[in-house]
């Protein structure tokens, strides 16, 4: 299959450990359908520079958006109000300390313009599983020992690849993530992967790159780590 017939074409995947080369995604997205959440595919999936979306009721969806919102730590934005929200204390941040709360509420918090979650038992029970091999990571933030914020996404080393993040109180998601770049910052990551465009990224100083020169960095990084 070549050229543009590939590119038209949804890749079905059986129970090998292969993914179709991001290049053949459609005008959306979307690469490929099938295969399972197991821990290898999910790693072999962000190594490849895709990742799964889907609802309850649908096979597995693979995507690899063009182009690719990402955000480099130090250029996170951070706001005159939010820096007085940073030092005030009102907000305490952990580290993988109750991931299983935070991808729930990811999975539970209404959202503008989206109708129920794609975060569905099955992907939770495939992340609770990444995060006890340690690829998962979640930061929680609390306000009076009540969770109120937080994110999570999978660590491959020097780059974060976020998958969500929840606020049930204003500023506790921008809390999290601004708290987690700086950390990035501070450990050399090159990168944060935040998938799609939303205002919200935009606002924190995520941009939108092509989706080759997201797959150049990561290649170069996988081999970094070989």
């Amino acid at each position: 299959m070549k050229g543009s017939e590939a590119q038209n074409s949804l890749f079905f995947l059986s129970e090998a450990l292969v993914f179709p080369p991001v290049e053949y995604a459609q005008d959306d997205g979307l690469l490929a359908a099938g295969g399972d959440l197991s821990v290898e595919r999910l790693l072999l999936a962000y190594k490849s520079g895709i990742f799964p979306w889907f609802n309850n009721d649908a096979l597995l969806l693979w995507w690899s958006p063009d182009p690719r919102m990402v955000l480099h730590p130090k250029d996170v934005k951070i706001s005159k109000s939010m820096r007085k929200v940073l030092r005030d204390g009102r907000f305490k941040l952990t580290k993988n300390q109750s991931f299983e709360a935070v991808i729930e509420a990811c999975s539970s918090i209404e959202r503008e313009d989206q109708d129920g979650t794609w975060i569905t038992d099955k992907m939770k029970r495939a992340y609770l599983k990444m995060h006890e091999k340690g690829y998962a990571i979640s930061y929680e933030v609390w306000e009076n020992d009540r969770l109120v914020g937080g994110l999570y996404g999978v660590d491959l080393g020097t780059i974060f690849c976020g998958e969500s993040m929840f606020s049930k109180v204003s500023n506790a998601s921008r809390f999290a993530f601004i708290k987690m770049a700086q950390e990035l910052e501070a450990k050399k990551y090159r990168l944060i992967d935040c998938q799609i465009y939303t205002s919200h990224l935009e606002s924190l100083g995520g941009q939108e790159i092509p989706r080759s020169e997201f797959i150049q960095i990561l290649e170069a990084e996988n081999k970094r780590g070989e």
